[in-house]
């Protein structure tokens, strides 16, 4: 954030404020008819001017507007801009202004979504948190944050001596520093899982800390994957025994959820194909195909990427020797799992191909089809224009020009030499 920027837009908020400082003592001291109504149709004008100021600047730089301005001006800010974005404003803001602006507006904040999971006879007890008191009081195996706020990041640095990143800050990292190791130890990983929605598909970023053989997860919204892990560790004994073991399941579960992903390519591509493969098929009809090959195709190509990612995430863990024994068997079966998807996903690639081009090829027969009545009528209608260039020709020489019956003749003797060709095309049937 540049100090310069800061300072610019500042001052623009303190022009804002001056004006209505003056123009509302102003219009207090006149005496006028209906003096309240004008006086407070101009106080909600300026609020709407300095409101939609304010909603041009990031939180961040509110925040900073916030802590310069005198209090009885930081109290009016803040009370336009606490309803939509008093949150994310209180996280950027120091602890001092932050309380003091807190206590007299209270906010309804957003619920906190922060799970711990215990072990408990084998199985994971997921452990909803609401205060940071109820986080330290926990012995977890993981830790699952979705979208979390500055505050709550700030309790697992308290806690457990971790900083977790923002999850604005996920999916900006460059490829080579997604996976990587702290000079203390921490295991830090960045992944995409996949989120297949009847409207829309796309990959989610993840970030994952392995912090004191515990695990952190970090991400902006829920997942299936997930949720169907939570279910598994919670009814099977057994199933997961420390933070690793957590992580190593949630690729696999990653990949399953791939596997499905795609039987439902399958299933879509079969329905395509049906439709490519009938006797006949419009150029409306066509342009529905394509649309519906592209949407098969970008799930597939996001189903390569997400498996891709994941095979990645699991070399770094192995090659990094961060494995037991049985956790490196079960990474290796995961590795298998994803080559076997490999071949599933060149295939449907070679498949939305083929599909591609039949479709392009029934609209390119469409227009074929079209350019072949206009050829048609074009030779068709040569005799005719030959004819009609002959008998427009004024010379003597041709007794028609004295004949009565010249122009009904000319014009019949046009059709049939219209009508002679055509039947003949038709009998070889080059007009089928």
């Amino acid at each position: 954030m540049d100090p310069a920027d800061v300072e610019d837009n500042l001052r623009e908020v303190q022009t804002l404020l001056a004006q209505q400082k003056r123009v509302e003592g102003l219009v207090h001291r006149q005496d006028m008819p209906r003096h309240d109504l004008v006086e407070n149709l101009v106080h909600k004008q300026h609020l709407a001017a300095l409101r939609d100021k304010l909603a041009q600047f990031p939180a961040a730089i509110v925040a900073r507007i916030l802590e310069a301005l005198p209090q009885d001006e930081s109290l009016l800010v803040w009370e336009l801009v606490a309803r939509e974005r008093g949150d994310e404003i209180l996280d950027e803001l120091s602890d001092a202004v932050r309380e003091t602006l807190a206590a007299t507006q209270p906010l309804q904040r957003k619920p906190v979504v922060l799970n711990a999971f215990e072990l408990d006879n084998g199985r994971l007890r997921q452990v909803p948190i609401s205060s940071k008191t109820e986080l330290a009081a926990t012995t977890p195996i993981w830790v699952d944050l979705i979208a979390p706020s500055k505050a709550e990041r700030a309790w697992v640095k308290e806690i457990f001596g971790l900083a977790l990143p923002d999850t604005d800050d996920i999916s900006d990292l460059e490829e080579s520093a997604r996976f990587y190791i702290e000079d203390n130890g921490e295991v830090h990983l960045h992944s995409a899982f996949l989120l297949d929605k009847e409207d829309e598909s796309r990959n989610v970023a993840v970030a994952f800390m392995l912090h004191r053989n515990i695990l952190f997860s970090v991400r902006d919204e829920e997942l299936p994957v997930f949720r169907l892990q939570r279910l598994r560790a919670r009814i099977q004994p057994g199933y997961v025994s420390d933070g690793k073991d957590v992580l190593l399941d949630l690729y696999a579960a990653d990949v399953e959820y791939s596997a499905d992903a795609l039987e439902e390519v399958y299933a879509g591509l079969e329905a395509v194909g049906r439709k490519v493969l009938s006797t006949d098929v419009t150029d409306a009809e066509a342009a529905s195909i394509l649309a519906d090959i592209a949407r098969e195709e970008d799930l597939n190509g996001r189903i390569r990427r997400n498996v891709l990612d994941t095979r990645r995430a699991l070399s770094f863990l192995m090659r990094g020797r961060l494995l037991a024994a049985n956790q490196h068997e079960d990474a290796r079966q995961i590795l298998r799992d994803i080559d076997s998807l490999d071949g599933h996903t060149a295939f449907i690639f070679n498949k939305i191909n083929f599909l591609m081009d039949a479709t392009v090829g029934f609209i390119n027969i469409n227009q074929n089809k079209i350019i072949k009545i206009f050829s048609v009528a074009s030779v068709g209608l040569l005799p005719p224009t030959l004819i009609a260039s002959v008998y427009g020709m004024n010379f003597r020489a041709m007794p028609e020009l004295d004949w009565s019956f010249g122009y009904p003749f000319s014009i019949a003797l046009m059709v049939v030499s219209v009508a002679v060709p055509f039947a003949y095309f038709r009998r070889k049937g080059w007009l089928r």
